[in-house]
Parts: C-alpha cells; structure tokens; sequence
C-alpha cells in the first residue's frame, strides 16, 4: 500500500476475513485514537484476529514495531495474509497464548487487547511491569463483565482509566428502501500509565 486514503478506520472489505471476529472499522477507528501511536511505537496487539489493528498500527507507527499476538491458528493465518496484502513490514506475528508468550519482546510502549482468552487479569499483571512510563493500554469489550473488569484492573494499577461506548450502524439497501442495520455495542477502554 503505497499510500493512506484513510487518517483511521480502513474499510473492512479490504481485509480478508474468514469466520476470526474483527475490529470493525468505526470501532478500530476510536480504539487507534485512544492508543495514540508515535511513529517510533512498540505494539503489542493481543488477540490480534484477523490482523485488522496491526496493520493500521504498523501503518501509523512506520518507523516502530506492531506484534501480533494471536492463539488460534486460523486467526495466525489471516493474520499473515493481510500483512502481505498491505506490504506491511514493521510487524511480526507472535504465536501463542499471552502472557506466556509475550516474555521474549521488546518492552512496548503502548498495548491493545482486542482479546485476552480469559486471561486479562494475567495479562495486565505482565504488561504493567513492562510497559513505558508513558505507556498506554486500549482494550475493546463486548460484555458488562469485561468492561467492570478491565476497568477495575487498569485502576488497581494506577492507571487513569476512560471509556466510551461505541454503538454504530450501518446503511443496508433492502428492496426499494434503505434501513439502519445495528452492530453489537463496544466499550473502548483506556488506560494511561502517568499523566501525559
């Protein structure tokens, strides 16, 4: 990808998906804006799916790093075709369950958890210990319990922690006629280690 016609937010049918849940687009949208990326990040990307936030990160972060962490071998395969489909190269695919997987990486700057496999608690313990002073954490969550969760968790360490709501839907052509077809609603929460 020679260029970037999108700040944020590449459309979806441009990844190649399969049936490995992704970040949509207005959800990645917010969740990248939350991360705030600097052009040199380190990035861990947690349940990386099928890859959809790595690669807008390593695009942000040109001159950084973007890991991919992901446990499901077909979520590792998607993963890797759209790094090739967007030529992208500052990305690395890590294989594995986190947080068992993350030991041997650069301390990174800052961290998305799109999915944590029952083990966010495990996760934030690692990364806390690791994460930059500037760091921050953006996760994504689905249910009441893994918003209360992640927010509790961030806070416990010290982090200040914000969150929004995202609720988005989107035009369908039905017949003659147009509908608003409703996604699931998700919590985008972050955590910011000092005060920036």
């Amino acid at each position: 990808m020679k260029h970037r016609p999108f700040p944020h937010g590449i459309p979806d049918e441009c990844f190649t998906r399969g049936k490995v849940p992704m970040t949509g687009a207005e959800v990645r949208a917010v969740s990248l804006s939350k991360l705030a990326l600097n052009v040199d990040s380190i990035v861990y990307d947690i349940g990386a799916g099928t890859g959809s936030v790595t690669v807008e990160a390593a695009l942000t972060a040109g001159a950084g790093m973007v890991y991919a962490i992901e446990r499901k071998p077909a979520a590792q395969a998607l993963i890797r075709e759209n790094i090739k489909k967007f030529g992208i190269a500052n990305s690395r695919l890590v294989t594995g369950e986190a947080p068992g997987c993350l030991s041997p990486l650069p301390a990174p700057d800052r961290v998305f958890i799109g999915g944590s496999g029952g083990n966010l608690r495990e996760i934030i313990e690692f990364i806390d210990h690791r994460l930059d002073k500037r760091g921050r954490v953006v996760m994504n969550a689905v249910t009441v319990e893994s918003v209360y969760n992640g927010i509790l968790l961030l806070e416990e360490k010290g982090y200040q922690v914000g969150a929004v709501n995202v609720s988005c839907s989107r035009l369908r052509k039905t017949g003659e006629f147009h509908m608003w077809q409703a996604g699931s609603p998700v919590t985008v929460i972050w955590g910011v280690k000092e005060d920036e």
